[in-house]
């Protein structure tokens, strides 16, 4: 197998997050289903942000959030993502290269605006998401860069990605050009309304071993599987892929291979600020622990750890550098 340039490279919309409090009662006059994503056009983008609170702009984006972890975890980490060239997504691109994530992806210059996502968090720490796509959805097979996929070792894509057809195609294509280079792909089920949305897909990807590892949280996991029971989902789960991992929340994760299953307890935490980006963050640190060799166990430990610094401030990216982390707590990177 040829040497990695990259450990990780993700693929996923590239998407600004607008991110403001707010109270359960807005949400029910906003008809919004507290705690899920919904995808919005462009009008009522605007008539959410007129309505809403003061709010803080961060650069977000699912597999974005992902690989900014790894970065700050010491990977050598690189994201292929559609913006526009326009302000918003100036801000992307430079907040995703400040992290020290290799991003070439040319800008559109016409079409629709960078994608935003507005993100209302209620004082438990639930966050609703209101995503209008925009540029995002432009990302076309044109734009994966074969040759930066060859040279990565694990190749990570959000479910998310899944609506827009074009970007189905860049994401097929950068599967095949990962498994011939002998690479690993990974997947994100990203949402359960997403699993809703496209269960047959993402089966149909899982079982022909498109990808090789699967990320879920239990909603979509019981999603996927169209079964409310935890245990039945997990057994179909491990007859469909060779690597799995559930994350639980407080109840920590469940890493599921074809021969056992392992549960590792969440990272303590002092409280809860904002659940934005914990699956992601779990993701990065599970992925850099892959990519070093270690054992399944310390690479969701380091995975809970990331996920435990996210949860506790504001916005999905971290705050501190997870690798000073990681090693205040014992792991060796």
């Amino acid at each position: 197998m040829a040497s990695t340039r990259f450990d990780v490279l993700g693929i996923g919309n590239a998407i600004v997050d607008v991110i403001a409090r707010t109270e359960d009662d807005f949400l029910a006059k906003q008809k919004m289903r507290k705690g899920a994503m919904q995808l919005i056009d462009e009008a009522q983008a605007v008539g959410i942000y007129d309505a809403m609170g003061p709010a803080v702009e961060v650069s977000g984006g699912s597999a974005a959030n992902t690989i900014v972890g790894v970065a700050s975890l010491g990977g050598r980490a690189a994201f292929i993502g559609k913006i526009k060239d326009d302000d918003l997504g100036r801000v992307f691109a430079h907040d995703i290269r400040a992290a020290g994530v290799a991003f070439a992806t040319p800008p559109a210059s016409a079409g629709p605006s960078t994608a935003r996502c507005y993100v209302l968090v209620t004082p438990d720490g639930e966050r609703t998401m209101n995503t209008y796509l925009g540029a995002a959805q432009d990302l076309h097979p044109n734009d994966i860069d074969a040759d930066a996929i060859a040279a990565a070792q694990i190749i990570y894509l959000e479910g998310y990605l899944w609506d827009p057809p074009h970007a189905k195609e860049a994401f097929l294509k950068a599967a095949k050009i990962a498994h011939g280079a002998e690479r690993d792909v990974a997947l994100t089920l990203s949402d359960a309304f997403c699993v809703g949305r496209y269960r047959a897909e993402f089966l149909d990807l899982i079982r022909t071993g498109t990808v090789d590892i699967v990320f879920a949280n239990e909603s979509e996991l019981h999603s996927l599987y169209e079964t409310a029971d935890f245990d039945t989902a997990v057994n179909a789960l491990r007859n469909d892929v060779r690597l799995a991992v559930i994350t639980r929340s407080e109840k920590g994760c469940l890493v599921v291979t074809r021969g056992e299953t392992d549960a590792i307890p969440a990272s303590p935490i002092e409280r809860v600020v904002d659940a934005t980006g914990a699956g992601d963050l779990f993701a990065a640190g599970f992925l850099v622990g892959l990519s070093r060799g270690v054992e399944y166990r310390t690479a969701a430990r380091l995975g809970a750890l990331a996920a435990a610094e996210v949860i506790q401030h504001l916005g999905a990216r971290p705050e501190t550098s997870l690798k000073d982390l990681a090693r205040d707590n014992g792991f060796d990177l």
